[in-house]
């Protein structure tokens, strides 16, 4: 039997090269419309409200009327929080062809940031000719490198430290930064990106508590899973949310496979505020968070409520919601399982 020669290596070089070139074109290509559709809209709404009376009219109702819409038909990146990123986009570059065709949704989320329009210009510009990924152009913006360098009078130093932290950050790429705005999927219609990129392990606890919760029988009522939130610069992704009808709330659960720190507490208290600010109903109660902590050696639960919640509806929630017992002892029992069940496929 004759054995399979090995594959010539110039050639599997130029391959992976063509592909990867592919990819990024294809991507490019999506950028530039993402970024015009996204300034035409923005265009529209600014024009729309400099219509006197009708801008009377609508007032601050414009966009979260626009929103309910657009959302619903097309998905949540056009929600009300990317509709305001829109129309601040076209007042921040109203000249369409100044725009840099090389430069994402994102970067320019990202810009607008800027106040000042010389040093925004600016960072467009750099962004676009140093090839700056937004991770990239957020770091400069950040350390104010337009600013020290207008500053310095040793611009030559500035730079090379410049240059020295950005290469650092190109040798820490991550399977999202591939998908460099998970805001892109939900323009093409595409799933939200943050599923394919759970853990097998984190997946399957998330299907097992969702259908845990589910059966509790206390008022819950499936949501959404990995719904995305927005602040003005940055997008996150809660695992798994429900409501309930009896407490009249919505509940957060994120999951951890580590062990939970004060930067998982503090993020929970962030999404519980933030999603009270952007989803909570006039007749909704204050919005509950439940932090679940995956470590084998140590698994927690963290519940957050908002500070002004009523101490009778603290003490309500705590009768529907299911104890730190019950979640700990699923949780745990679920992970047992699924790694046994692994180390038993892993055996064949």
């Amino acid at each position: 039997m004759s054995q399979i020669s090995p594959l010539p290596d110039q050639l599997l070089k130029t391959l992976r090269e063509l592909i990867q070139q592919g990819r990024q074109r294809a991507l490019r290509a999506v950028d530039m419309v993402q970024v015009q559709t996204c300034w035409e809209i923005g265009r529209h709404i600014v024009e729309f409200e400099q219509q006197g009376e009708t801008r009377a009219a609508y007032g601050k109702k414009l966009l979260p009327s626009l929103a309910d819409s657009l959302a619903r038909e097309f998905g949540k990146g056009f929600d009300v929080t990317n509709l305001r990123h829109m129309r601040g986009f076209y007042l921040a570059f109203p000249i369409r062809d100044a725009l840099r065709p090389e430069l994402s949704w994102t970067h320019y989320r990202l810009l607008l940031r800027v106040d000042d329009a010389t040093a925004r210009q600016w960072y467009m510009g750099e962004a676009a000719a140093q090839n700056w990924s937004t991770r990239a152009l957020e770091r400069q913006m950040g350390t104010l490198y337009y600013e020290r360098l207008l500053s310095s009078r040793d611009k030559a130093a500035v730079t090379a430290e410049a240059s020295t932290q950005l290469a650092a950050l190109a040798t820490q790429t991550t399977p999202r930064d591939f998908v460099r705005d998970p805001v892109l999927l939900e323009f093409l219609g595409l799933p939200a990106s943050g599923r394919l990129l759970e853990s097998g392990l984190e997946q399957a606890l998330m299907d097992k508590l969702q259908a845990f919760l589910l059966e509790l029988g206390k008022g819950f009522a499936f949501v959404a899973r990995q719904q995305r939130i927005s602040t003005e610069t940055q997008d996150f992704y809660i695992d798994l949310v429900f409501y309930n009808y009896l407490l009249k709330c919505f509940v957060l659960i994120d999951l951890k496979t580590g062990a939970l720190n004060h930067q998982d507490i503090g993020q929970m208290d962030m999404y519980v505020r933030l999603y009270d600010d952007q989803r909570r109903g006039e007749g909704d109660n204050p919005t509950v968070g439940i932090l679940l902590c995956g470590h084998k050696d140590q698994s927690m639960v963290r519940y957050s409520v908002l500070h002004e919640s009523e101490q009778l509806f603290a003490s309500k929630y705590r009768l529907i919601l299911p104890s730190e017992a019950e979640l700990r002892a699923e949780l745990e029992r679920e992970q047992a399982a699924l790694e046994q069940e692994a180390e038993g496929t892993h055996d064949e």
